[in-house]
């Protein structure tokens, strides 16, 4: 296959972003009366909050939410297996080139905000860290809670597993930093624990007094203990403003921009009515739509 070139990319990127433009009828698949949503934990629970509220408006309508993570939502749709790919982070330029590649072009929707809260158990001390010593810990740099004002206890790291879009999102904004100009990746040190979903993350870290993790703002309850980063508290408000380091969108894609008045559409673009705004704002992320 020749080689694309990132003029190429870019080129490809802004044809997806404009696709409501350019897509024509007789590029949209047939409308049917099955959803099927394949792809991050994250978003699973405004997919699944989604899926209910739209049966119970369309009786006759079936939606299927899959929670593979956001790197087999992006194969699904590329294979054409789901309607939606549900990503917590955006495509990866070989993911667009491959569905390209396959006739499959990629339309994403920003349904949501969401920031990444580093969780610790709720007896632990430790109130803040910064963005350094958090990748001080993953990396196995810092390995002890007394070094960051803690108890004495060996620090046991869990993470998101690396095909998921919170994995991500992670590496890009806390483990990739510059030295001199230069972008270093750390890696995540061996010793980690993964884990295959955020609700995962949180039963680990909930049960595990010496435990640190990350999950999706929809996840902090009184089981755990969010910490401040760079002293900002991850809460709806910093994470529209982008105060808080670690925030990012959360997205459904579609193949091309579905057409109008069909069940893709109208469930794509729910987060746009004040009754989608609800379901977000209820389970604990930030709309992106205000009413």
């Amino acid at each position: 296959m020749k080689r694309l070139n990132q003029k190429r990319i870019k080129n490809l990127w802004a044809i997806a972003l404009l696709a409501v433009a350019l897509v024509t009828p007789t590029t949209w698949a047939k409308e049917t009366d099955q959803l099927v949503l394949d792809g991050s934990t994250t978003l699973g629970p405004i997919a699944k909050a989604f899926a209910e509220y739209y049966m119970a408006k369309n009786p006759g309508v079936n939606v299927t939410v899959n929670e593979s993570g956001s790197g087999n939502g992006a194969k699904s749709l590329i294979n054409r297996t789901c309607d939606i790919a549900s990503m917590s982070r955006f495509m990866k330029a070989k993911e667009f080139i491959a569905a390209v590649n396959k006739g499959v072009m990629p339309v994403a929707h920003v349904v949501a905000m969401d920031g990444l809260p580093v969780l610790v158990h709720p007896s632990n001390p430790v109130k803040a860290l910064t963005v350094k010593q958090i990748r001080d810990i993953y990396s196995g740099k810092i390995t002890n809670w007394n070094q960051v004002g803690g108890p004495n206890l060996a620090i046991v790291m869990i993470s998101r597993d690396t095909n998921s879009g919170t994995y991500e999102t992670f590496h890009k904004l806390i483990m990739t930093h510059k030295v001199d100009g230069k972008k270093i990746k750390e890696k995540i040190s061996k010793k980690a624990e993964y884990v295959g979903s955020n609700g995962g993350i949180r039963t680990r870290v909930q049960s595990t007094p010496a435990a640190i993790g990350y999950a999706g703002l929809g996840f902090i309850d009184k089981t755990v203990k969010a910490l401040k980063v760079n002293d900002i508290y991850p809460t709806r408000e910093t994470v529209t403003s982008g105060k808080y380091p670690i925030s990012r969108p959360l997205f459904m894609i579609t193949n091309g921009y579905p057409k109008l008045g069909s069940h893709t559409h109208a469930f794509v673009t729910l987060y746009l009515s004040e009754k989608g705004q609800e379901i977000i704002e209820d389970i604990g992320f930030v709309p992106v739509t205000k009413y």
